[in-house]
Order: structure tokens, then sequence, then C-alpha cells
């Protein structure tokens, strides 16, 4: 070496260097995580821990352990993967996140893919208004609520944010066959539940490779309003059995919520973090070169041993005691040292202007620094103390930003404003970009328009809230009209620009519209605040009372939903959205008419608006007008060809036309787009087994009882080929089975539904007319009628005392069809 021409490190600055890798804080907690690795999670005698819980105040070290602890579980083996604020505003974001650090370091997680690649394509069919399955009716409703009971399990999820959809899928089978969602879930085919089950399974896979998995879950105190419920259930395996070598560590500056963890109070590991010891206080600045007696006198009595500013007060480089000793708050004197210390006036700059952004990456660091192109300068910023975040977005330690805000407000307001204001309009530059790429009706549901779309809102409230409050207000109106989680960041940005701009007005509008956030009905209450107290404009006010609207139908409750569609429409009734969703509550209230009317002055005033053509051919399906419903779920397709829920509802509509060959087409193509939607491949089976092609009816039927064992529809079809084919005797305790499953809901329609059923099938005093009459007793639409008979016609073959009272119920519903029409 001596020969290279190069020249050496001194030894003093060999021994610097090793004096700053060697020094760690904390050696007590890091021990003790590393000693519960080394043990075996099934030990009788001395089991791992396999929860943890870091607490302790901002800026005492909590996340700098965890990263510690990540480390160390990595040196033995462990797969390791950790969530923050940053990563978390509802449960799929993070199991995303989750599972994109696992695979990176054990490969892909296919399985887990497929469930979220079929959550957004279901998310993606959600663009407002929201296409939503078929209506249920009869039968399927019997059916078609057994998923309802399961997903109330979900954490943060309600019945107007569900996504399984039994009786609105019940469409699939008309109101007789789908177990998969539920009316009061009608948002989509699939939830949080899918994922949460894909999840454990892939934990499931990695923990028969690895020793150890363990899960971090940094900044509880934020991620535990989205997060808490899930992880509880979770650990009460409601999503399947949690391998025993998961361990899962929480970090958060709050004690837990006793009345939620009391169950597994005595299963967590608490490991609460004080402030630095002398020692440790000496330690580290030992480590950053301070020695000095007096500076590091001072930096004790100014830190008062809190890690985060005894760091930045270290790597101010102070030379006297004078420049550490100040009067004023602790905090901002450790902040304003550490950036007096800096040499360089382009990183002075830098720290100071990046705190301004929530999140920051390399173009958002580039619109805040006047200087962005000095080389070496955001990665200079990375390795602060008090940045952190993974992935492609950092963040300043809040502590240090709320110092650094405000003293950047106090000092001059007017380059406040001008630096807020320059971040927004570079949002507002990001956010047209994407619009150019982008529907108007998609546009909510892009992930990374609303991030610009929230930036740009929070930074123009910074530098003039009372101007933009107002914009802001409506902006929370289409926060809440698409999930508690959207919602929930809206709220977030207004709240953090209320606590980094006191402003008196934006400060009681953030904590009216927080206080929303904790109430049960956190969408509805919030829609009621901004209605009665936000002035919004008339258009916003449509707007609000559509979501409400919206999220009521979702809930069951009809005639309010009505109720906030009328006024809607009274404020605006050029709102296509309003009359179109008036019209999907009057279908299920039955009044085809109204439905027709409303559905038609939503085309008057966009046609192509595929979800109303939609929905308006589900209407005439209902009706019986299976040309016209034909007519409009093909126009459909010629806005949407991509709409798998419209493909199969024109099959089901072929079907019940009598063209089978046609509806298995159709329903075909459905299925190569949607290979998932359980309801379709029942209707697939039924229509072979209409045409007579039993063989096929059963591979399908067969497939779709295997792949959706949950599924009440797919069984209802398989049960029905079953005894087409002679087998009554053979499924007799089967169909008894069916019709006490206790997924199926005890309602009036269900009840009598079940009771015609038995009549039918199983009892032996022949009581079927008095239960085909309670039947017709119970709302049911023309095609629900066409379809029953389509089933008693094919039970018909069977003979002996069932083809009897399949005769007596068939000569009852055919009266009533004549009398209806």
């Amino acid at each position: 070496m001596s020969g290279s021409g190069a020249r050496s490190p001194s030894r003093g600055a060999l021994i610097r260097q090793r004096a700053k890798g060697r020094f760690e804080g904390r050696r007590a907690q890091v021990a003790l995580f590393t000693e519960n690795l080394s043990k075996d999670p099934l030990s009788a005698e001395d089991p791992a821990e396999f929860l943890f819980h870091v607490s302790g105040v901002g800026g005492v070290g909590k996340s700098t352990l965890l990263r510690q602890w990540q480390s160390a579980a990595e040196r033995a083996g462990a797969v390791t993967a950790v969530v923050d604020e940053d990563d978390v505003h509802g449960v799929q974001q993070a199991l995303v996140e989750l599972v994109r650090q696992m695979a990176r370091q054990e490969g892909p997680c296919k399985e887990f893919d497929k469930a979220v690649e079929q959550w957004r394509r279901e998310q993606t069919a959600q663009v407002e208004p929201t296409p939503v399955e078929g209506e249920a009716s009869v039968s399927s409703r019997v059916v078609s609520q057994a998923a309802l009971g399961a997903v109330s399990l979900i954490p943060g999820v309600g019945v107007a944010t569900a996504m399984a959809n039994p009786d609105a899928a019940a469409q699939g089978l008309d109101r007789l066959r789908s177990a998969s969602r539920s009316r009061g879930q009608r948002r989509g085919a699939r939830d949080e539940m899918g994922l949460s089950r894909a999840f454990v399974a892939e934990l499931e896979r990695l923990c028969r490779r690895q020793r150890w998995v363990v899960l971090f879950f940094d900044t509880w105190e934020q991620t535990a309003q989205y997060l808490s419920g899930w992880l509880l259930s979770l650990l009460d395996e409601e999503f399947g059995p949690v391998p025993a070598n998961v361990m899962v560590v929480l970090a958060g500056r709050d004690q837990l919520a006793e009345r939620q963890w009391a169950p597994l109070r005595d299963q967590i590991a608490d490991v609460p973090l004080e402030v630095f010891t002398e020692a440790e206080t000496r330690g580290l600045l030992a480590a950053r070169g301070v020695t000095d007696a007096g500076v590091v006198d001072a930096v004790l009595r100014l830190s008062m041993g809190l890690p985060l500013l005894v760091d930045l007060l270290a790597l101010a480089r102070p030379h006297t005691a004078e420049d550490v000793d100040a009067g004023g708050h602790l905090v901002d004197v450790a902040v304003e040292r550490f950036v007096q210390w800096i040499p360089n006036p382009e990183k002075r700059e830098a720290v100071l202007a990046c705190a301004l952004p929530l999140r920051l990456n390399e173009d958002v660091f580039a619109a805040a620094t006047s200087e962005p192109g000095i080389e070496g300068l955001w990665a200079w910023l990375c390795g602060q103390p008090f940045v952190s975040g993974r992935g492609d977005f950092k963040h300043y330690h809040a502590v240090v930003r709320a110092s650094m805000i405000r003293q950047q407000r106090a000092r001059s307001p007017q380059r406040w404003t001008t630096a807020h204001l320059q971040l927004a309009d570079t949002h507002a530059t990001w956010r047209r970009g994407y619009e150019e790429q982008t529907a108007v009706a998609e546009r909510w549901k892009d992930a990374t328009w609303r991030q610009h779309q929230r930036d740009e809102t929070y930074h123009r409230l910074c530098a003039d809230p009372g101007t933009y409050l107002p914009q802001a207000l409506e902006q929370v109106v289409h926060a809440a009209g698409q999930d508690t989680a959207v919602l929930r960041q809206w709220v977030e940005a207004l709240v953090q620009a209320g606590q980094d701009t006191p402003d008196a007005e934006l400060v009681r509008w953030s904590e009216r519209l927080q206080h929303t956030l904790n109430e049960e009905e956190a969408a509805l209450s919030c829609l009621r605040l901004l209605l009665t107290r936000g002035q919004l404009s008339t258009e916003a006010r449509s707007w609000a009372h559509t979501y409400r609207g919206r999220i009521l139908y979702f809930a069951d409750r009809d005639e309010e939903a009505v109720t906030e569609l009328d006024h809607a429409i009274a404020h605006n009734p050029g709102n296509a959205h309003a009359w179109a969703w008036r019209g999907r509550c009057h279908l299920w209230l039955d009044g085809l008419d109204q439905a027709i009317t409303d559905l038609t002055a939503a085309l008057e005033i966009d046609p192509t608006n595929a979800w109303a053509l939609a929905r308006r051919g589900e209407t005439h399906r209902q009706a019986g007008q299976y040309d016209q419903a034909i007519t409009d779920f093909t126009a459909a397709l010629e806005i949407d060809p991509t709409s798998a829920w419209a493909l199969g509802s024109r099959g089901q509509a072929h079907r019940l036309a009598g063209r089978y060959d046609q509806a298995v087409t159709d329903l075909t193509n459905a299925l190569d787009i949607n290979p998932t939607m359980d309801w379709i491949l029942a209707e697939r089976g039924r229509a072979h087994r209409l045409a007579g092609e039993y063989e096929r009816a059963r591979v399908d039927l067969e497939h779709a009882v295997e792949v959706h064992p949950e599924s009440l529809a797919c069984e209802f079809e398989k049960l029905m080929l079953d005894m087409v084919e002679g087998r009554l005797q053979g499924c007799r305790d089967q169909w008894g089975q069916f019709i006490e499953s206790p997924g199926i809901p005890p309602d009036e329609v269900s009840t009598a539904y079940l009771t015609f059923l038995q009549a039918l099938i199983i009892d032996r005093e022949n009581r079927v007319a008095e239960a085909t009459e309670e039947l017709l007793a119970t709302p049911h639409g023309h095609s629900d009628l066409e379809e029953l008979l389509e089933d008693l016609d094919g039970l018909s073959a069977l003979g002996g005392e069932v083809a009897v009272r399949v005769q007596q119920s068939s000569e009852l519903v055919q009266e009533r069809l004549r009398l209806n029409r």
C-alpha cells in the first residue's frame, strides 16, 4: 500500500472512524432483541417473545432502535419489513409495502401479487359512479348475503366501504345465486379480507424457509388508526393461522389502547425508551468528534439526553460551550445551532427549504431548493440523522421539521408564502400532467394524482389559508366520497397545515373534521358537517348529497339515500351522477319505471356514462325486456369493452332470452377478463345446464366450487345440476345443509325461499302450493319468476313426487306472470 501513490489515512483518522462505527446506543435493548432472535418460539420453558412495543417521546430514538433491531434480525437470517406513516393510509397500502420489502429479500410473492391485481382490477371497476353488480331478487337474497358476516370482521371496513358484494352479484344468477357479495357491500367483489388471507399465506410460505419473519410498524401513534384493528384480527388468526415464527414490533409515542389490547396484554414485551444516560450521551459525542469538556457539559445540559438533540448538536461541531448555550426552546436552539454551523451555504439553504414539503424525493427536492444540481447535495441531505424513510420518499423527523417550520415562518413571512406557493404550483403542474393521461372520472381513484392534489392543497393553505380554505373544504367533499382512507389523508393534510400555519379558522376546521373521523360513520358525519357549516358552492353541495346518497344506499338505507339524491338534483339538475344513483336506488326499491326515467335523464346529460347504460340494461333485464337490456349492455361495452360485469350481465340476458350459445360466448369473454368472478362462472354452468350440456356444466360448476368454496351461488348451481341429472337421493343431505347454512340471513325473502325449497325437495308432506304462494308474496321482478320457472322446468325431469310438486308450483308462477303482464 505504501507504494501505491495514494495518501493513506492517519492512525488518528482510523481511530476516529472506528470509534464512530463502534458507537451504538441502546445496547441493552439491542441485546434483548438479539437474544430473543436466538430463542425457540415453540419452547415450553423459555419461548421467544413475538410481540414487542417500543414507546417513548418524540426524538427519543424509537425509529433508530427499530433500524438497529432490523439489522440484528437480518444478521440472524430473518426476513424483515417495516412500514410507517409514509406507507400507511389503509390496510391495503401497508400490506403491499410489507410484501414489496419481503419480496426484495426472498423473491416474488406470486399469490399475493395475484390478490393485489384482483383487488386493483375491482377498484378500477369502481370509477365514479361506482359500477356495481346487479340486483339480487327472490331466492338469491337467501344466498347472496353469505359473505356479509365475515366481512364485518375486517377492521376499518364498514358497509359503505366494504368490497365484497354478495347481494349485488346475485345479479349474476339473478337474485338466486351469489354468496360472494352482499347488498351492503356492493362496491366491489373483494376487500382487504382477501388480501389479508393472501398475506398470511405468504407469511406461511416464508416461515417454512426462514427462522423468523419480523414485521416492524413504526410511528404507531399515527398508523394505529388504520392498522390496529387489522393487526389484532391478524393475531387472532381471522385471516388464517399465523406461523409461530412471525414476530411483530410496534413503535410509537403512546401506550397501546388498553381496551383493544387487553386480551394480549400479558403477551406484549414492553420496551419503554428513556433519554440517553450521561454515558450514552458522552459516547455519541465522542463518536461525532466532540470531546471538549465544556462543550460536552453544555450539550448534556441543553439536550437533556434526548438522542435526536444530542446528535444535532454534535453534528453542529461546536467549539466552545458558548456555541451551544443559548436561551429559548431547547429543540429550536438545537436545530438553530445545527443549521448555523453548517459551513456550506447551499447545504444550509437546502436543509431549511426541504423542511417545507410533507414528503421528499429528488423531484420535490429540486423544486424546493435553488441549487438542486450541486453534486451530492441530495445524498448529503438523506444522510442527516433527522431524515428517514424507505423507497422513493424521505421525510424529516417531526420534531426537527416543526422547529424549522416555526423559525422560517417567524423570520420571513413573505419568503414563507412565496416558497409554499412555488411548491403548490409545482404539484399543480405535475397533477395536470397526470390529468392529461387520466379520465376525469378516474382521477380520484389514482393515488399519484391524489398525492399531488393533496400536497398542492397543503402548500396553498400554508401560503394563504383565508383564500384557499373554501377550496380545500370542497376537496374534502370529494375525498369523503371515496373511502375512509382517502378521507383521512385529506383531513391529515388540513390538520398539518393548521399546525404549521396557526390560522384560527383553519385550526377550527381541522379539529372539526378530525372529530368526524372518530365517529362510526365517518364519511357521512364529515359530509353532514360540510353541508351544515362549510358554506359550500352549489355544485359542491350537490356532490356532497350525491356521496351521502351513495353511502346510504350501500348501507341499506334506501329511502334516506333517495332523499339525499333528491337534494343533489335540486342543487344541480345537471349532475348526471346523482340521477344515475337515484335510478339505482329506485331499481332496488322495485321502482323500475322510475329507475328507467332517472337513468335516461343521466344519459341525456352524459351519453358516454357506461355505468348508467349498464344499470339501465339491468333494469330492462329485471323487467323482462331482454332485447332492450342487451342493447344497453352492448352500448356500455362499446364505451368500456373491458367491463367483465357488463359482459356477464349481457350473457345472462341472452340466457334468459333462451339464446344459450350467445350467453356462453359472453360469459366466457367475461371470464377471460376477470377469471375470479364466481357468479359468472356459476352463470355459465347454468347456461350449459339449461342447454343440456351437462358435462360442460359439471366442469364449470365443480371448478367453481373448488376455487370458490365459500360461494353459496356455486354450490346452489352444482346441487341443481346434481338433481337434474337424477341424483336427488344422493344430494338430499347436501340440500339440507345448504338450506340450514348459517350465512343465510333470516329475512322475509330468505325465509320464504328456504321454505319453498324445503317443501319442493325435502318435506314428506306436500305443502308446495302454500310455500309457493308465500314466495310469490315477497318482492320480485319479472325475470325473477322466469328464472324460477327455468329451475322448475329442469327439476320436472326428475319424475315422481318431485315432478308433481314442480307442476303445482309452475302453474302458480305462470299464473302470476300472466297477471303481471
